[in-house]
């Protein structure tokens, strides 16, 4: 099984050998295990990743030792510094190549030329990953409010609604169930969840500390059913229950200045719907 990559560079002097382990110590290489000897010494110079590319034709137009990095800015001042003593190097300015990175060369030896570069893909080198877009063409979604505290409600649900359209959803394509209060909440929630007609269910509602004695029981119940109803019929739930101290800060939170909380709700059970679209294709496409 293959371990690691170690690439050989003999160096002309112990001058030179010095020079060299100091600006490959300064650039942020993790330090290996060296060895001397009585008319020899070596030094290591770790990296975390290594590859081996091979090439059939013509070969690339880069030094042929390619390193890395980020913050090529700091890197390329750095070398420059370092290197500015010594009469065999020669530092090139900063080049945007044709793979969509940003690459200098550095001729750090008679015998040593280095290419430093950054890749510009903000998502070069993260692991793939599965993740849902905002298109509601073509879901159903449904949206359980309470009508306890109508004024702030309504907005939210005004909010989510908005999301949805914006979405693409047709408007025929949401059903809209209005419940008592907040602690009905997650019974309606669950019963349409279980229809399996809804790609995803937006919750809506506020409870007020001021308004109630057991404002935390009620609460705690509220988010532990719409939880509970997600987890075991495997639709998303959009929890848009807020939960303020005064009717003030939830006017805020309801479009008045701290934006549409029912907005986002919605944004999140669009994005989650289409997460779980894309998890089943990938699921299939191994044949599980």
């Amino acid at each position: 099984m293959i371990k690691g990559v170690t690439l050989v560079h003999a160096v002309s002097s112990g001058e030179e050998f010095e020079q060299l382990a100091e600006l490959f110590g300064a650039l942020g290489f993790e330090h290996g295990k060296g060895w001397q000897e009585a008319h020899e010494q070596g030094a290591a110079f770790l990296a975390p990743l290594a590859n081996l590319e091979l090439v059939q034709g013509r070969m690339p137009a880069t030094p042929p030792i390619l390193i890395e990095v980020t913050g090529l800015d700091q890197i390329h001042a750095t070398v420059r510094e370092r290197m500015a003593e010594s009469s065999e190097a020669r530092i090139s300015e900063i080049e945007l190549t044709h793979w969509n990175a940003r690459l200098f060369r550095a001729r750090l030896t008679s015998g040593l030329e280095v290419g430093f570069w950054q890749s510009e893909n903000p998502v070069h080198g993260r692991p793939i990953a599965i993740e849902g877009d905002l298109s509601a063409v073509g879901r159903q979604f449904a949206i359980v409010v309470a009508r306890w505290n109508a004024v702030i409600t309504d907005r939210l649900l005004q909010g989510a609604l908005d999301a949805l359209m914006r979405s693409g959803c047709a408007r025929d394509a949401v059903e809209v169930v209005r419940v008592p209060g907040a602690w009905e909440i997650p019974s309606a929630a669950r019963a349409l969840a279980e229809s399996r007609r809804f790609a995803a269910v937006i919750t809506l509602g506020v409870l007020l500390r001021g308004e109630t004695a057991h404002y935390e029981a009620i609460y705690n119940e509220v988010a532990r059913g719409i939880g509970q109803s997600q987890q075991e019929t495997g639709v998303p739930h959009a929890f848009g229950v807020l939960t303020c101290e005064t009717l003030e800060q939830a006017l805020d939170r309801a479009g008045l200045k701290a934006g549409n909380k029912g907005f986002e709700a919605a944004v999140a059970a669009i994005e989650m719907a289409s997460i779980q679209d894309h998890l089943a294709a990938a699921l299939q496409a191994k044949g599980l």
